[in-house]
This record gives C-alpha cells, structure tokens and sequence, in this order.
C-alpha cells in the first residue's frame, strides 16, 4: 500500500511537473501582436503647453503621454476599481476569473468581470473582440506573456495609450484634451471617475452621444471606490454633483502655418518659441481685423523678443481654411511683397554710418532725375529743403533716393542679407526702386532687419524652436546709427489707439497700387510686423499702412507686456545738436543727381481757350516756376516782379492774343487766346 501510494504521488508530481512545463511552453511561444504604437506628431509652446496635435496614421487621436504625466490619484483608483491585485499577480487574476464565473453559474449573467488591466491590454493589442470562450482564453495568454516580457510600469503605459474613449479618441491623454480640455496632470475625483468608466462601452457611454449613460457609468464608479483608500466617501459624494462633461472639445489648432512648417522634415515633437496665450490672443486680434473687410483680404502678424530673436506669436492668416473666399491656408509671413517704405529707415542707418547725412541734416525734396528714374513723392507735393528726421517722419520719397544714389543700392542689398533677409529682385539687378518697394521680402525679413536697429545695429536671426542654436550676432551698423533711426522713427506720430503705451519706434509702408499695407516697429525689448492685403497680390483700393497696419501693430504690443518697455538711451558717441551746430559737410546734402527745374505752366486760360473781354482785366493762374514772374501780351511787358501764381492782366483787347510768362530761372510758358 504504501509502495503504491509513493508511487501515485510521484506520477502526480511528475504530471504536474509536464503540465507545467507544457503550460510554461505554449505561454512562451504565444505570438505577440505588434505592441509598438504610433503617437501623435506634436507641437508645443516655449512651457510645454500643446499647440497642435496631428492626428496618427490611421486617423486617430493617439497623444504621447507618461506615468509621470497623468495625476496618480488616477492610476490608484483606476488599479482599485478595474484591478486590485494588479501588482500581484501575473497577467490573470485567477480569484477574480472564479469569482465571475460562480456569480455566472449562479445568476445565469455576468455580474462582474474578471478581466485584469493585462488582459485588457492583450485585448486592445491584439485588436480582437472579447468573444465567448475564445476570446478569453486568447487573452489571458497574451496577458500571461505579456507580463513575462514588460514590467507592470509598461503595461499601464499600453494601457494610458490604448484605451478607446469613443470615436477616434485613443488613450486618456487624448480624452482628457478632448472632454475636458486639459492635460492629464490634475483630476478631480469626478473626471477620473469618468475616465474609468468610460473604455468599458466607449460608444455607448460617449457624453457626445449619450451624457445620462455617461453620469450612470461614472456615479457607479464613484460609488464602488467610495470609502476605500483611493477615495473616501465625503470626497465621493461631492464628485457625484460634478457635471459630466457635455461634449468633445476642438484639439488646439495654434500656430498652425508654423506648425506646418516645423514637422515637414518628419518631425514628430517640436517645442518652438512660441506663447501659447500670447499666439492665441493675436490670432483672436487678426479675425476680428477681418470683420466687416473685403472677404479676399488677410493678414499676417509676427511678434518677437529682439533681445533674444525668440519668434514668440506667428500668424500666417487670420484663419488656417478656406473660408469667406479667403485662402487662410496661406503662410503671408513667408510670402515675398513689396515692402513699401519700410526699407527707408535702414536707408538712412546706411547714410548716417557714411558720414553723409545726420537727422538735422537738411536735404533737398525738390524734383530730381537720376537718369531715366524720376522719383515722385507719393502726395506729388515737393516740399523744398527739409531735415532728414522729418523727411523720414513724412515718409518723403525723394530725399531717401538721393541718399541711396550716395550709397549704392547694392550697398543696401548687402546690409539685408546681412540681417539675415532673402531679398528678391524682380528685374535681378538692384536700383534706386529699391528704397521705395522695389524688392520682394518676407514679413519675417522685415522684422529681422528691423530687431537688428531695436539691437543697436547687430543683427540675428530669429528663432523659431526652443533648442535651435543661438548664433553669433552681426555688425549691420553702428550702435549710433541704429538709435538715431529708432529715435527718427519714434518721433512719427502713433495711430488714436496707441494710448499712453510708451515710445514705439515703427514705421508703416504702402507698395503701389496699394497691395500692400505693412507696419514694424519695436520698443524695448518687442518687434512686431505687421502685413495686411490680398494674397493674390491684387490691389485694396485706399488701403495705406498707417490706416490698416499700424493700429494693429499697436494692439499686439498692448498684449505682449502689462508696461512700456522703454527704448535704450542714445551711446556716448551720438552727435545731438541743431543744423547749425553740425559739422559744416553735414549741415547740407548734397548728391550728383540732376535737379529738375520745374518750369512755370499756364494752367488759366488755357491754350486755344475763348474768353469774353472782361473790364475789369484778364484773370490768369500760374503753375510751378520760380517767382518773380514777368508776363508779356503779345510781346509787350503788362506786368512784372509777380510773386503770386494768380493774378489779374489789364483789359486785352478783342481779337487773337498770345500770353508769355517767364519765370526767375529763365523757364518760359505761353498759351493762345481769343478775347471776344
């Protein structure tokens, strides 16, 4: 008997022993589903805030996330409700599996599952159903395995990625941006009762689709863990009040033309420069510009730290789609246009580093040719001799071309290269046109050339990502130079809705044909550019930069810092005297270009023109010219020493008549008349 029982004893021990080991082999050789998993591209702000997600391959909202990222009262009381023995048994609860399967037997339904977090991340790995027997006997070999291969840390990271929560929402990073709009860092008891509720149906409990069974679902969570050590009871009563989140929230969309621009090398995590509250306040500013404008037109607005060159708000249109006929998809801060007028300050930083010019310096604003190019001024009106300060402030044409006659455009060119421009070139030869608009830059030049004058002449380039190198400034001009122009351009007077904001130097530009309204100027530490037009480069009737641009240009600042942020003080080496206290070459421009006369014209009457014989004497009116005038009837003096360009002639006697006018320069003009 006993020889018999040792016997059945080892046959016993050996049958297990094979069991095992058979059970050891076929857990071992379980095929793994691919447990890779592909995350969302993101990019963030300069704090790490979210600014825009783009959705994974198979078009699902699938966010990178961590334990370290998601509030652990929420892992606590996911683990206590859904897996109590989750850190003590190996894949499979077994106790849990026997305990469903007796409430089973004995109320003909299943009453509680026996599924751990393990098994359910088999599951959601392996992509199959439940299923009745196979099903489940599937998962709970995955799981076996799986807990043979990953530490629990990784299988409830497959699990925070994996989870459905309705729709295209995959992993509770996804949900919480999408439900509550928020990281997953902080929970109220309520939402992360919520999100464990939830991946149990996720279409049928979707608050979206059906709030009453998303509160059921939750309020039966909150009520299970009430009293327990992941939630006490007070805590639980309180979150049963909480509303259950009423729909699906929009994924932030900020910077998106940046955004663009920073994945399309493949890029899955950029974190930029960029203020997500600041980029969100300014893309908000640039639609409500919109409101009530031509449907075709735009803008573009880039913000930036000079002091740094961080790029820290970029609008490439004032809204990423195609609506209202506007092609929002469009990045304007990297379009080339024309800039206008915007280049004369850089102009005149030029000529003050040459010694040719000073802001007391007078110069001419007189009609001048410089061979075949004859600039005008953009009312037409020549105002004589002028300072250089007021001809900038005036934003005069002609004094700006005289002085890049002196310096070269090819010298201009070279200085915005320098500042780290791309200028183009229409024509591909630079000229005189180039101070006035006749270049094509980017916004984000124009801000660039204009952080090197806020920078006391030392240009860099702007920066765009968080960890992008920070290069070794360059020399564009001298510190003197560049504060004279920002003090130039910070006496120009500000728009109505400036207020009592500090200097601003900024200077506004309209390229002809008006297709271009722009306005960039800095304080203290900020730059800002601002564009607004059409993006297909056609005409806005009256559009100017100083009535479009500039307000905006004033508000961006107004929400980039709660006080003025002055401008610096002039360097030692700054000359701040009046004309007459200039050196005797800089007290006066000269230049080479030929002067135009403007020769006096008869504008009344006009040649051929039949008037009545008036008593009281012959009315004619004069036009440009050099006063004294001398005006001659029929080769007779009536009149001479006039000074004024509308006068009264004695009585002309009827018949046919020939009028002479001659100027103090000698310049001549007659017209033909019959007195009747």
């Amino acid at each position: 008997m006993r020889a018999r029982f040792w016997i059945i004893c080892v046959v016993a021990l050996w049958s297990v022993a094979v069991l095992r080991d058979g059970f050891d082999d076929w857990v071992r050789r379980t095929p793994l589903p691919v447990l890779a998993y592909e995350t969302a591209t993101e990019v963030r702000d300069r704090n790490g805030v979210l600014l825009r997600p783009y959705l994974v391959a198979d078009g699902r909202w699938r966010l990178r996330t961590s334990l370290d990222g998601v509030d652990p009262t929420f892992i606590a009381r996911l683990i206590a409700y859904e897996d109590k023995r989750f850190y003590t048994h190996h894949g499979v609860d077994w106790l849990a599996i026997a305990r469903s399967a007796g409430q089973m037997a004995r109320h003909g339904r299943i009453v509680s599952g026996g599924s751990t977090l393990t098994m359910q991340v088999a599951r959601l790995a392996d992509g199959g159903g439940t299923g009745r027997w196979v099903g489940k006997a599937r998962q709970i070999r995955l799981a076996l395995a799986l807990e043979r291969r990953l530490n629990k840390a990784q299988i409830l990271d497959l699990y925070l990625h994996l989870a459905p929560y309705g729709g295209n929402l995959e992993g509770v990073r996804a949900a919480t941006l999408a439900y509550l709009g928020k990281e997953p860092r902080r929970l109220t008891p309520a939402e992360a009762a919520f999100l464990i509720a939830l991946p149990q149906a996720p279409e049928a409990r979707r608050p979206d689709r059906n709030p009453k069974a998303a509160a059921t679902a939750r309020d039966r969570v909150l009520m299970r863990l009430s009293g327990s050590d992941a939630l006490s009871a007070d805590a639980a009563r309180a979150a049963l009040r909480d509303p259950v989140p009423g729909g699906r929230i929009a994924f932030p969309q900020l910077a998106p033309h940046l955004a663009d621009r920073l994945i399309a090398g493949g890029r899955d995590y950029v974190q930029t420069t960029i203020d997500a509250g600041l980029q969100a306040s300014i893309e908000q500013l640039a639609q409500a510009q919109m409101i009530g404008r031509d449907p075709r037109m735009s803008v573009a607005i880039l913000a930036a730290d000079h002091t740094t060159g961080e790029v820290l708000a970029a609008v490439g249109s004032p809204g990423y789609d195609e609506g209202q006929g506007r092609p929002g998809f469009v990045d304007m801060t990297r379009a080339s246009r024309s800039p206008g007028s915007t280049l004369k300050p850089l102009v005149y930083g030029l000529a003050f580093d040459r010694g040719l010019a000073h802001p007391e310096t007078l110069i001419a604003d007189t009609p001048v040719q410089f061979g075949t190019y004859a600039p005008q001024n953009f009312d037409g009106v020549f105002r004589g001799d002028v300072r250089v300060v007021d001809a900038l402030r005036l934003s005069l044409n002609i004094p700006v071309v005289r002085l890049l006659d002196a310096i070269g455009p090819a010298h201009l060119m070279a200085a915005l290269r320098k500042t780290g421009a791309d200028p183009q070139l229409p024509s591909g030869q630079a000229g005189l046109a180039i101070a006035l608009g006749g270049v094509g830059l980017t916004l984000s030049d124009l801000v660039q050339s204009y952080a090197m004058l806020a920078e006391a002449g030392q240009a860099r380039p702007l920066r765009w990502e968080a960890d992008q190198a920070v290069l070794e400034p360059v020399s564009v001009l001298s510190a003197r130079a560049a504060w004279q122009v920002g003090h130039m351009m910070a006496a120009v007077t500000p728009p109505r809705n400036a207020g009592p904001r500090g200097r601003v130097a900024y200077k506004t530009g309209t390229s002809y044909g008006h297709r271009d309204a722009w306005a960039i100027g800095f304080d203290g530490r900020y730059v800002v550019g601002v564009w607004m037009g059409r993006p297909d480069g056609t005409p806005v009737p009256g559009a100017f930069g100083g009535d479009l641009a500039a307000p905006v240009l004033f508000d961006v600042l107004a929400r980039m810092r709660a006080e003025p942020v002055p401008l610096p003080p002039p360097p030692a080496d700054t000359l701040m005297v009046p004309n007459a206290r200039l050196p005797l070459p800089l007290q006066r421009f000269g230049g080479a270009a030929r002067d135009l006369v403007a020769g006096v014209a008869v504008t009344f009457p006009p040649d051929g023109a039949r008037v009545a014989q008036m008593p009281e004497g012959l009315p004619i009116k004069l036009k440009d010219g050099t006063p004294p005038y001398t005006v001659l009837v029929n080769g007779a003096v009536v009149s001479s020493g006039l000074r004024r360009p509308e006068l009264l002639l004695p009585p002309v006697g009827r018949g046919f008549s020939t009028l002479s006018v001659i100027d103090a320069r000698g310049t001549s003009a007659r017209v033909h008349i019959e007195v009747r």
